[in-house]
């Protein structure tokens, strides 16, 4: 499923606020009526943060055929949600549990006047030029298995802090930037915290042998900024065997192009 974070309190359900999960759990209850419905998620994405490619999973009295829950439930969920595809799992299959990778991506609008139709999807970041290379040397640093308490916000019940970066890379296009990130998991907060580090990289304000110095020696009290939801977006969840039809997996976000960068230089 895809949708647009940007109205949500986030994935879960709360108390107050309007959530992803209630939205759907609503709606998958008005056709299944089987009692109390609970949707998993692959990732609970926070506040304002999107999806291009979420996946969950529910337990369902199977009087709808699979083929047909995609049509039925985008007939009752508001337009920023929408179901792109369904398959019937067995029992033992779990949306979180079983997924090998979760892989997300951070948009950044890099240029000095600001552009109202893409202000929703990503950070206009205008005072300096970024440095990409540096911040990709930064990114690449973190690859492998490590302890990312510096990247972890308080609240989280996760037994450690310690995930796998499968992927990671830092590139320009013209005025925007993005960063693609693929782990094992993600810790809470784990990928907009980061992104902050790299925004002071990029602009010279922090060094890349005091970013490693934070991180490896797990001073979360000095990784202070913390980028905002909207320019972060849920691309893809993997699994050991293919699910869905290689056209619903693929990606479904646009990248943004300009034909030219923003002429103002930069200081």
């Amino acid at each position: 499923m895809e949708y647009d974070g940007s109205d949500f309190c986030g994935w879960q359900k709360q108390k107050l606020g309007n959530s992803i999960q209630g939205v759907l759990e609503e709606a998958i209850f008005s056709l299944d009526l089987m009692g109390q419905i609970k949707v998993v998620a692959a990732g609970r994405t926070d506040a304002g943060v999107h999806a291009s490619a979420q996946v969950v999973h529910f337990d369902s009295c199977g009087f709808i055929p699979s083929d047909r829950w995609t049509s039925a439930l985008n007939g009752r969920l508001p337009v920023t949600i929408r179901v792109r595809d369904a398959a019937l799992r067995p029992s033992n299959w779990h949306a979180c549990h079983s997924a090998i990778f979760r892989k997300y991506r951070y948009t950044i609008y890099n240029a000095r006047s600001n552009n109202l139709f893409v202000a929703k999807w990503s950070w206009h970041k205008y005072q300096y030029r970024l440095d990409e290379k540096l911040m990709n040397i930064a990114a690449k640093g973190l690859l492998g298995m490590h302890d990312f308490t510096a990247f972890q916000k308080l609240g989280s019940n996760r037994a450690n802090a310690i995930t796998t970066i499968q992927d990671i890379k830092v590139t320009r296009d013209c005025d925007f930037l993005t960063l693609e990130i693929q782990a094992s998991g993600f810790l809470y907060g784990m990928v907009r915290l980061l992104v902050g580090q790299l925004i002071a990289i990029g602009e010279h304000r922090l060094s890349l042998e005091s970013f490693e110095r934070r991180w490896k020696a797990k001073l979360r009290h000095e990784v202070k900024e913390s980028a905002p939801a909207n320019g972060l977006c849920l691309i893809a969840v993997g699994y050991k065997d293919q699910i869905f039809s290689e056209k619903v997996s693929l990606d479904s976000f646009p990248g943004f192009k300009l034909k030219t960068a923003d002429p103002p230089p930069f200081p």
